[in-house]
């Protein structure tokens, strides 16, 4: 039986120690290593070994009794949660390391709520407990507080029928256990059933303390997940699986990494129709074992199938995207010799690693002929310049991280755009449709086959999803739009392949230009706890910076504020908290969506964006008449179009 479990944690909380301790008491590696030596079985990277820091996902795998695990030991900096996030959704248990002393910091929260929205089983491990100012039970409490009261601590899997305590507390959250403990008839082997079976459901979250470093508590905790960890029993079904990685080796060759759901493939086969698996591959930190099927419940690296990319959903050989909850605030614009690296080539090495971190989403302006890359962060662009530098040999040199805005419409509009130059032909009308936050970008078609066939209307949904489509008001990515086909025409010997390109981004952008744009802007969910002394302190500076926040709650001594505010405003606040507390404050920021943005107008002058000078992205026509083709305005287009559309 084949069972996924990764490793989540903050960073500093001993998640990578505790993953060794695993896999050396597993008998899985000879040695456990330590990050200060560097010598670590995980993390391997030299940026990892040098930050001490996890920075990419890594594998590895060991048994336990009749259970094999694949262990995928993920970021733990807020930098890299995107990775994080792919990982959590193909896990089938997930550890949740929290240090004794630190207890719960920011990133714990985000990462729980990462894990409940996908619900995962969670056990927990209260780490260093061996430490000066260790308060387990402290923490255990926070826990049972701010993620779960059904957080329960095991000091033993054994004998639990003797253990009153802990069976009371197992028995009160499941019928069966309660009526059997009543009639005091629980049996060792039904309390175990139950237990893992309530851990499944996520009815109980099971803590444990230790010291990874000290190698305390480690040898229960590995008796509980050989104890309660289960398979999901899809060995039989048809072939499923999830697409969580992509790498590209050192000669190279692409690697897509796959979490099987269910079934399973071998190599040769294909896993969508025409694209097979050349090899494949079980990987143990660095080391790829050979493979030659790929079964339920395991992770496995194949070469093969470039065509798939992070968060593709593989069923009946059909392949679905997966949405993502984290993505990039900042901005960042790339510097580099060009005498030594021409753009088109920094693109190409660009493109390779946006293949492994989708979210960098590197984009070249053609007018100022500047590069930029999505980032979560400063330290995510050290991670970007040391492996631009390791892998292709390039210095690279990063600007000021900024803001990154994005653009949506108030109110539904008709956008329409016409390409006819001399022997080229295609027309396309486009309903742009205000959508919820956090949608992103949709399609759909009202546009009947009889008018426009399949094969062109396909063409039109690649082009409106193949790139990022600019505002007008600030040249940011637009978002939350549905573009709704509403009708099309092609010529029978003038149509080419490009046209329908040209069409479709000259009605969105014809859309936007019609269309009253709104400006969003990343916010904050926060919550600040201090002393109850720096209340009117706090609320004064959330209100001073665009926050809102809800009624305080006390704790003790200490005030707990929550709320919200822009990232623009508020990135830099737990600085200044610490300053003025003397350090005596706890913050948490979770990027919480996009709002409109509180300083609009600022924002459009400082960008200084002109959308009549961006001939790149034109909203203008193109009509043919008399053998040449010639530009019509876009407010003057409509009344030139070749089909019919109402508004």
């Amino acid at each position: 039986m084949n069972v996924t479990l990764g490793l989540l944690a903050h960073v500093d909380a001993g998640k990578t120690t505790f993953a060794e301790r695993l896999l050396y008491h597993s008998g899985s590696i000879r040695k456990a290593g330590r990050v200060d030596h560097r010598d670590t079985f995980l993390d391997s990277h030299e940026i990892e070994r040098a930050r001490g820091i996890t920075v990419f996902s890594q594998e590895a795998c060991f048994e336990l009794g009749e259970k094999t695990f694949f262990l995928l030991d993920t970021p733990g900096h807020t930098d890299f949660v995107s990775e994080t996030e792919r990982g959590v959704k193909v896990m089938n248990y997930a550890v949740l390391i929290i240090s004794c002393v630190e207890g719960i910091q920011s990133h714990t929260e985000t990462l729980w709520k990462l894990l409940d929205k996908h619900k995962i089983p969670v056990f927990i491990f209260l780490n260093k407990s061996d430490r000066n100012g260790a308060e387990p039970e402290r923490v255990l409490n926070h826990i049972k507080r701010k993620f779960s009261e059904n957080a329960v601590l095991f000091d033993s899997c054994e004998n639990i029928v003797e253990n009153k305590s802990l069976l009371e507390e197992l028995a009160q959250r499941d019928e069966v256990l309660l009526e059997n403990y009543f009639s005091d008839s629980c049996t060792e082997e039904l309390v175990l059933k139950r237990t893992a079976q309530m851990i499944k459901e996520r009815k109980v979250f099971p803590c444990f303390v230790g010291s990874a470093l000290q190698d305390i508590g480690i040898d229960c905790f590995i008796k509980a997940l050989e104890t309660f960890a289960l398979g999901n029993n899809k060995e039989n079904e048809d072939f499923s699986a999830s697409v969580y990685k992509v790498r590209y080796d050192g000669k190279g060759t692409r690697m897509t990494y796959l979490k099987i759901r269910s079934g399973s493939i071998k190599v040769k086969e294909e896993i969508i129709p025409g694209v097979k698996i050349n090899e494949m591959y079980i990987c143990h930190g660095e080391k790829l074992i050979p493979a030659s099927k790929a079964v339920c419940g395991g992770l496995y690296a194949v070469t093969g199938p470039g065509e798939l990319v992070c968060g593709d959903e593989i069923e009946k050989g059909k392949v679905t995207k997966s949405p993502y909850e984290f993505y990039p605030m900042l901005s960042a614009g790339l510097e580099f010799d060009k005498s030594k690296c021409s753009d088109k080539t920094m693109m190409g090495y660009l493109n390779i690693l946006q293949a492994e971190e989708p979210m960098l989403m590197a984009l070249r302006e053609e007018s100022t002929r500047q590069i930029t890359v999505r980032v979560m962060g400063e330290i995510q662009l050290e991670v970007l310049k040391f492996v631009l530098k390791q892998r292709f040999n390039i210095d690279v040199y990063f600007g000021e991280c900024k803001i990154l805005y994005l653009e949506t419409i108030k109110n539904p509009v008709v956008g329409r755009g016409h390409f006819e130059p001399l022997r080229h032909y295609a027309e396309v009308h486009l309903r742009l449709v205000p959508t919820e936050r956090g949608s992103g970008i949709s399609f759909s078609s009202q546009c009947s086959l009889e008018v426009l066939e399949k094969s062109f209307q396909n063409l039109v949904r690649t082009h409106v999803f193949e790139k990022v489509h600019k505002g007008v008001l600030t040249g940011s990515p637009i978002t939350d739009i549905e573009f709704v086909l509403l009708t099309g025409r092609t010529h029978l010997k003038h149509t080419e392949g490009g046209d329908f390109r040209e069409a479709v981004y000259r009605a969105i952008r014809q859309g936007l230009r019609k269309a009253e744009s709104v400006l969003l802007e990343p916010w904050y969910s926060f919550e600040i706890e201090a002393d109850s002394g720096f209340t009117g302190r706090i609320m004064s500076d959330i209100q001073r910076m665009y926050g809102s926040f809800l009624p305080p709650e006390t704790e003790g001594n200490n005030v707990i504020i929550k709320g919200e505010a822009p990232v623009e405003s508020f990135r830099s606040y737990p600085k200044e908290l610490m300053s003025f507390t003397s350090g005596r404050a706890v913050i948490s920021l979770r990027f919480c969506g996009y709002k409109e943005c509180h300083n609009t107008e600022e924002v459009v002058e400082k960008i200084g964006y002109n959308s009549d000078r961006d001939t790149e992205n034109t909203a203008d026509s193109v009509f043919c008449s008399h053998g040449a083709g010639y530009a019509v305005k876009w407010n003057e287009a409509d009344s030139h179009m070749h089909c019919v559309s109402s508004d």
